[in-house]
This record gives C-alpha cells, sequence and structure tokens, in this order.
C-alpha cells in the first residue's frame, strides 16, 4: 500500500511539473480550487496520521473532521502552492514511514471515524480508504 501511495504522490508532482494547472480558480460557488484540494488532503493527511499513530496503543477512540471548515481555517487559498504541495508531500511520506514500520498486531486495532453514530475502522482498512481517498482527489485536479 505505501508504494502506491509514493507512486501516487510522486506521479502527480512529475505531472504538476509538466502541466500548467489553474491552482486559483474555483469551479463554481462553493466549490474547492485545485489548491484547495490539496489543502484538504493535507488535511486528510494529518487526521489519518494520527489515527494510525494513535492505534498503535490506542483503540476504539473517536478522530473527526470538519472538512469545510479546516479547508477555511487553514487559509490554503492563500498558501504559496509550490509550499502547499511540499507539506502534502512530506505528511505523506510520514504516512509511509509509520506504516512501513507498523506493529503486524495492531492492523486490526479500529477507531471511529464518525460524526454521529460509531462507526469503527481498522488500521487496515483505513489505510486502503486513505489511498483511495487520495487517488479520488488527486483525480479532480484539473490539468
Amino acid at each position: 500500500m505505501t508504494r502506491e501511495l509514493t507512486d501516487a504522490i510522486d506521479h502527480f508532482i512529475e505531472q504538476t511539473q509538466k502541466q500548467p494547472i489553474d491552482w486559483e480558480s474555483k469551479p463554481a460557488p462553493g466549490k474547492w480550487s485545485n489548491k484547495e484540494i490539496i489543502g484538504h488532503l493535507c488535511d486528510s493527511a494529518q487526521i489519518n496520521l494520527q489515527r494510525f499513530v494513535r492505534c498503535t496503543f490506542e483503540e476504539n477512540f473517536k478522530l473527526i473532521y470538519e472538512q469545510n471548515e479546516w479547508v477555511a481555517a487553514q487559509h490554503y487559498q492563500d498558501m504559496n502552492v509550490d509550499d502547499l504541495l511540499q507539506l502534502w508531500r512530506l505528511l505523506n511520506l510520514q504516512i509511509t514511514r509509520v506504516l512501513d514500520n507498523y506493529p503486524t498486531d495492531r492492523w486490526q486495532a479500529k477507531c471511529d471515524t464518525s460524526k454521529k453514530e460509531t462507526d469503527l475502522h481498522t488500521v487496515e482498512w483505513l489505510a486502503q480508504d486513505y489511498l483511495v481517498h487520495l487517488q479520488h482527489h488527486l483525480n479532480q485536479i484539473r490539468m
């Protein structure tokens, strides 16, 4: 899984250097710009990194986030795109470092990702879902 993650990141960064991307424009009112999509992926990386780390010694804790509010609060739209891409890349490198060294007896540890009803997921499931989520948003970015 971590190889797929690093490959997706490397490929995306490579593509951004080959093709111009409109980082600033929003496709519609209330929709994120490409910069804000990367910012959202930074938030997702941070929250999931915390889940992975905490699941090494905790179980069944709740850790959620309000994605729209976090994107707005972090002002990704105002951030330098190179700095934003570097932040995103480094957060994901840390995730791969953690998962590559993950204790084998903790892959089935669970945490609650829901805002309302309890919804427990294993670290293994979270890691796969994280990759799918990341790829979905990278595919949204208009090159």
